[in-house]
Parts: C-alpha cells; structure tokens; sequence
C-alpha cells in the first residue's frame, strides 16, 4: 500500500479534510529497506472517535441547511494520524493528491476530491508536520486541538487557524491560578514535545512574571524507556513543592500516574492542562484526587447524541474504524471466520445495544473538544459560503460554476464571525480565538467516585486582574476544603523585607526586621521605606506614625519644678523689698543705698519671673522674647550690684581726711551708671532681633525618634554677644568687690557681693559647656537653672543677711554697730 489509507470518505462538490489521533501508537518497525516498507499500522486504543463523528454531523447539518451553502454538497476525506509525525506528513501528501477513484464516480462537474480545508489534527506536533507540508499550497487548516503557541506565528504557518486557545492564553491562566492561591514554589513536569516544551516555557516565563518559583522541571514522553519514567516519578516524590503543574498530553500523562501508583507517593496538589484535566479515564488515578485546571468550556450540540447512538450495522461493517470500535465495545468480532475469530471473543450477533455503552464516544454531558471540531467545521464552511455565495439567510445563491480556490477560502477564514447554537466564532491576526476556559476540580464524592466540576471561569478578554473568578467551593488534595500551602520560605510579615538565600531562587529569603527609621507595610516587601522626616515607625515596624514632640511645658515634672522655684524666687524678692520698704528708714536699709538695692530686687524678681519665659511650646515671641528678657533683666541686676560696689568703694574713700569723691559718685551719677550700662544690653539686643532673632524650629537631627521644639539662635554672634557682655560685668564686679572685701567695716557688704559675684560666675562658666552638651528640653532646662541659680545666689548673698539682722536681730539694727570696726 502506497499511500495512508482513508479512514472515511464522502462525494461532494467540495472536499474538507479531516485528521484525527484516533491512536496514539504505530507498530514499531525495523526496516533493512532491502524490501518495500509496509505502510505504518496503528495500534491502541481508539480516542478520538467522538470528535470524528461530530464532523461528518457538522456536514451533513451543512449540507441539510438551506441557509449555508444553498445547493452545494460538502464531502470530507478523514484520515487517523495515530498522533504520529511520520503519518501526519504521508496524510498532508495525500491531500495534495488531490483525487481519488472513489471520489470520481459519474460525470459530476465539480471538484470532487480536492481538499479545500483540513479540519486538525489533534495534537500539536502532527499539526506542525501537517501544516508545514499543506500551506506551501495555502490550504488552511482549522485545528479543534492543537495548542502550541508556537503555532500563532504566521510566517511559518500562514495558513494554520484553530478554535481551541492557544497555550499561551493558558499558561498565563495557569499562572495566575497558581499565584491566586499563593503558591509560589512548584514543581512542573512536561510533554517532551512542541506541545509540552513550548507550553511549559510559555508557562515558565509567566510565572516568573507573578514571581513564582519553580524546584524543578522534568520532561518525558510516552515512548521513553521505563527507567526516564521512573525518575521523573522519583523527582516528584523527593521534591519539596506540594504543588506540581503538569503541561502534558493524555496519553504522557497517563504514563507517569501508572508510574506514580505503583508506590505509595507522597500527596501532591495537581495542576493541569486542558489536554488531560477533563479527561475520566483518568479519574481512576486518585493520586489526582482534588486537582483543579482549566477547560475547554462545556458545550451542547442539539442533535448529536441521536447521531452517535444511530450506527447502523451496515455503517460500522463498511468502516474499518467503526467497526475496530465495535469490536472493541462489545469484545465481539464482526467477520464470522476462525481466521478474524480470537479465542477470547465471540461472533457479534447483532444485538449489541450502543445505548448500554457508557463510554467516551457516548458521553455527551460536556462536548468540549467535541465543539471545537463542529465550530471549525461550521467555520470552514462560513468561509466558503462567503467566497461562493453573496446574500444573506433565504436569500442566498451560490455559484457553483466557478472553480474554487483554496486560497479564496484562507482569505474569507481570517474574516469569519459568527454564532453556532449561541457559541461565538472568530479569529484574530494570529489565527486564534477568543480564549475562555473552565475552571474545573477533581472532588471526590461520598461513594469514593471522582466527578470532574466546573467551579470558575477564565476569560482573557476581561481587563487585567479580573479574568479569572471562582464560583463554588473547591475540594483540594486529601478532600480538604483547606487550600495547601506550597511555599519555599512562609511570607515574611510587615515591618520586615525579604533577603535572598545565597545560590537559591528568589522565592527563597531570610525575612530580616527594617532598619530603624524604616518600615515596610506590605507583605513579602522587598524592601523597606524611610518615613517621612517627622513621623517614625510604630514598634511593629508596620506603619509611619507622628513622631512626639517634645519640649518644656508646664506639664513635665521638671517644668513644674523649675517653674516653681520661679516663683518662690519672684515671691522671695517681693517679700525681701516688702521687708526693706517697711523699714526703709532703719539704718541698715538706708546704710545700704535703698534706691539701688530696690532696683535690685526689682531686676531679681524679673530675673526669676524671665526663667517661666523658657517654659512652654516655642513661638516666635516667646524665642525673642526669652533670651532678650534673660539678658537685659540679668545686666540689669548686675549693673545695680555693679553700682552698690562702686559705692561702697567711693563710701570707704569719703572718709580719709580731704576726699570728695562722693560727691561725684552721687545718686544721679549712680542712675546713671546703672541705666548706661543696661542701655548697652538693650542695644546688641535690639541689633540682634532686628538683624537675626531667634525663632522655633523643629529639631530633627538630636533624636531620630523624637521631635524637639527650640529656639533657634538665629544670630550665634548676638546671643553669645549677650552673655558676654553679662559675664564682662559679672567679672569687673567682682574684681571690684574683691578689692573691698577687707575694708574695716563690722558690716562690709563688698564681702557679700564677693561671694554673690562669685556664685554667679561659678554658675555661668559651668552653664557654657552644660548648654552645648545638653540635649533637646535639657538644654533649656540648663539655662533656666542657672538663671534660677545665679539669682538664689544673689539675692541670698545680699539680702538674707540683712534680712536676718531686720527682723530677727533689731539690736544690731544700729549705726552705732554699723560703724564699728572690726
């Protein structure tokens, strides 16, 4: 025989032709060639049948219609590729033969046997071989199953259409299924051919995308020797993935869960693709129990199932295929001859019943690959119907004088849109259709039956992140309604970011806390975020929160403390000028220069009263305020001891014989000693606030965590201009008081204003290096310690001995003891 024989054949006035995987093996062959080699056989057991007969019902519906191709016949020419290359490619030469005696009977003017069309084949690789060989002479081929993407390239397979979505709309489905359900580490195991190794890496590449990680990826093939089986077995049964992606064909597939039952394995969450996942022969393999992959959509096609159950027995002994089906439904053989006769059947008697088959040629429940071949059949046909016919419905005539190129078909097969039984039909650039899938899941029922249920759909026409939705409950491995966890690290929590494993995949890391000042408020994050520069982290890490602001106020223990020695100090200076006033005309008042000594509790109790200034939330006038006040009130005191100095000074040298000196030295020359000096004060003050003031600011930089609220200096030359003018007559006091600390008097107070002057200056130098070192709030906690402490030191060292002798010692309250020597 020299050519593939063919399997069925009808007349026409066109011809589509058919391929199908109607087996999956050939007989193995060794040939020397010393003789002709015989044609290939096919062997196994018959698969595809029930999509055959869904073609010869699609054209036999065409040519019943009174709508579609009106007056023209359509004939077919079906061949079985036995899901083999070599067949495929003696098939696609047969085509191009173009005629056949069969199909020559009469004197028909038509073009009978000539292919116009090929509906098929069924895997992807056959229809690679098929297509390469019948496109050189642009015959289009519709497929109702091959899935490769490779094939929506239309350089190399210009003329190749299919009804079923290309692989690539399903891997990207099966990737987003699988990110879904937050698996990121998988294992993946493949056809090792064009329809496994293209889908797979179709597959890869988008799970890569949705960050998913794969442990490993295996391929086979159903003809591979045992051993290869076994391993990739072993591979799947070692692996740490608990989920497992199997892009594979039926028959591969059916190897590796024979292989896989063997021996107790380990439970696995399967994945698979469209070529096997709804298959029920499959169903008796429970390691598969719970595995869940997307469909061809069910269908229903009205009329069908009457057309498979209606074989007549002259139909099935007229076809070879037909009646290896037979045979092999009933166990009975159709030639009543030893010769056909095994042992172990008998003579089919004629009252085999199809209706009592339950099998995969009589179920009809789903249609799903079944669709496909009756949608490129009817498309097929639309696209002839367009080229021959012009009209709508009733109305249409074709021409069935014109001679009928295939290449008028490919054109009109790129345009076709239309509806049958409500399924739409059509094709872009690429050849392929509109991609929806059914989400379907293996659950077992009570009885320990597997049943295959839709629970979702995918439609990639549905914008980004909305294509795929989940409609009922799905039962996973172990029949739990639990969704396994397949992940290589557990996601890290916010408030930490991811830190790859040296040498591993990314979906393996550390999770590692964020740096301080940083958070991360998502999970698996990458990376962590810097907050904004005034909010911080929360102690989980997880969000940016304001930060606390801090500063002196009447609230915190030490400014209720310091504002309180405030007011004793204001209220000591009050009582003390209280006590000088109501015996101001005792003689150790009026020894004492009241006038000066009463400016000087004045100038003490805004010294105390200045320090609350430094309390409370900065503003701007409350900065300016603070330190001007502070300066002034302090030159203020000073210059009014300055002055009591000087006059004790000027007081000794009026009594040596001839002296007149206090009559330069007087009231007003001591006014106005005390209002030049302070004037200068109230001078590099004023420079200070017209040219720099100070002003609040939000301090940033001494605590990360933390807001401190100051006063900025604005002018570091005034303010230390300030305190330096201040220490300069601090220092020149007490120059001044030390030299007359040992006059003769029984009451010198040179020598209090010795020790106050001496306090003070002890205060102040110490205070210098304390208010740089001191952090935030403590810095003005400094400064108002001194203040305070400079003005106790004063007011204790001047007044309180008089005091004493005033109200507790009136006997020396005397200017006769005043004028005493010692």
């Amino acid at each position: 025989m020299e050519r593939a024989a063919v399997l069925i054949g009808l007349d026409g006035d066109l011809v589509i032709g058919g391929v199908f995987s109607l087996h999956t093996y050939t007989h193995t062959v060794y040939n020397d060639y010393t003789i002709i080699p015989e044609p290939v056989k096919c062997k196994g057991r018959i698969n595809d049948l029930q999509s055959l007969r869904a073609m010869i019902f699609a054209i036999e519906e065409i040519n019943n219609s009174t709508e579609l191709l009106p007056g023209i016949r359509l004939g077919y020419q079906i061949y079985d590729s036995c899901a083999s290359v070599a067949v495929a490619v003696h098939v696609a030469f047969q085509f191009l033969n173009s005629f056949d005696p069969v199909f020559s009977i009469g004197n028909i003017c038509s073009q009978s046997g000539m292919v116009m069309a090929v509906v098929g084949d069924s895997g992807s690789m056959t229809s690679i071989s098929l297509s390469r060989v019948i496109s050189s002479f642009n015959i289009p081929q519709v497929s109702h199953f091959a899935t490769c993407a490779c094939l929506s390239d239309k350089q190399q397979y210009p003329t190749f259409f299919r009804t079923v979505p290309s692989d690539q709309f399903q891997a990207e489905a099966l990737a987003k299924l699988v990110k879904h359900f937050g698996w990121t580490w998988i294992g993946a195991v493949r056809s090792d051919s064009d329809y496994g190794n293209k889908g797979m890496a179709s597959f890869l590449q988008a799970a890569q995308k949705e960050g998913i990680c794969v442990e490993y990826s295996v391929s086979f093939y159903r003809t591979d020797p045992q051993s290869r089986i076994q391993r990739v077995a072993d591979v799947i049964r070692r692996s740490t993935a608990m989920v497992v992606v199997a892009f594979a064909a039926l028959g591969d597939m059916k190897i590796l869960l024979e292989e896989l039952s063997r021996e107790p394995s380990p439970l696995r969450q399967w994945i698979g693709s469209e070529s096997w996942i709804t298959y029920s022969e499959l169903k008796r393999f429970h390691v598969c129990a719970g595995a869940i992959g997307f469909a061809i959509p069910k269908s229903v096609i009205p009329g069908l199932r009457d057309f498979l159950l209606n074989l007549s027995p002259s139909e099935v002994a007229a076809s070879q295929i037909l009646t290896e089906f037979w045979e092999g439904s009933f166990n009975c053989t159709l030639k009543n001859s030893k010769e056909y006769t095994a042992a172990d059947k008998k003579i089919c008697d004629g009252k085999e019943d199809i209706n009592s088959l339950h099998n995969q040629y009589t179920d009809t429940s789903e249609l799903r690959i079944t669709n496909m071949v009756y949608k490129a059949v009817y498309a097929i046909a639309h696209a002839i119907h367009n080229a021959m016919c012009r009209g709508t419905n009733v109305t249409a005539k074709c021409d069935t004088l014109t001679k009928l190129q295939s290449k008028q078909i490919l054109t009109e097969l790129k345009k076709v849109n239309f509806s049958q039984n409500g399924y739409d039909v059509s094709f872009n650039a690429n050849g392929d259709p509109v991609a929806i899938y059914d989400l379907v899941n293996w659950q077992k029922s009570e009885s320990g039956i597997i049943d295959i249920i839709t629970v979702g759909l995918y439609d990639a026409s549905l914008p980004v992140g909305h294509e795929l939705w989940i409609n009922r409950n799905i039962n996973w491995m172990e029949d739990s309604r639990k969704v396994p966890v397949s992940v290589c690290t557990n996601s890290c929590p916010p408030g930490t970011r991811k830190v790859l494993q040296k040498g591993k995949p990314i979906c393996c890391y550390d999770c590692i806390a964020c740096p301080v000042g940083e958070i991360s408020n998502t999970t698996d994050s990458t990376d962590c975020l810097t907050c904004h520069k005034e909010f911080w982290p929360n102690p989980k890490r997880d969000t940016c929160i304001p930060k606390p602001i801090e500063f002196l106020s009447f609230q915190d223990i030490l400014g209720i403390t310091l504002a309180t020695f405030s007011v004793i100090g204001a209220c000591l200076a009050i009582i003390t000028a209280v006590v000088f006033f109501y015996h101001r005309t005792s003689p150790i008042v009026r020894a004492n220069n009241s006038e000066l000594s009463f400016l000087l509790l004045i100038s003490l109790t805004l010294c105390f009263l200045c320090s609350l200034t430094f309390i409370g939330a900065p503003s701007e006038w409350s900065c300016m305020l603070r330190h001007t006040a502070f300066g002034i009130t302090f030159v203020l005191c000073i210059s009014c001891v300055l002055g009591k100095t000087i006059v004790v000074l000027m007081a000794f040298k009026a009594t040596l014989p001839g002296s007149n000196v206090m009559k330069w030295f007087g009231p007003p020359q001591q006014r106005m000693t005390v209002v030049s000096f302070t004037f200068i004060q109230v001078l590099i003050c004023s420079f200070w606030l017209v040219f720099s003031p100070p002003f609040p600011i939000k301090n940033l930089t001494t605590y990360k965590e933390k807001i401190i609220l100051e006063c900025a200096l604005g002018s570091a030359v005034g303010f230390w201009a300030v305190l330096g003018y201040i220490g300069l007559l601090a220092l020149f006091c007490f120059v001044l008081a030390a030299l007359a600390r040992k006059l003769p008097d029984n009451f010198n107070e040179a020598k209090l204003i010795t020790f106050s002057m001496l306090i003070f200056c002890a205060v102040w130098i110490t205070f210098i290096p304390a208010y740089v070192s001191s952090p935030g709030k403590f810095a003005v906690v400094v400064e108002i310690f001194a203040i305070l402490a400079s003005s106790f030191g004063l007011i204790m060292c001047i007044f309180a001995p008089k005091c004493f002798i005033i109200l507790f010692k009136p006997e020396k309250n005397s200017k006769k003891f005043l004028m005493n020597k010692n």
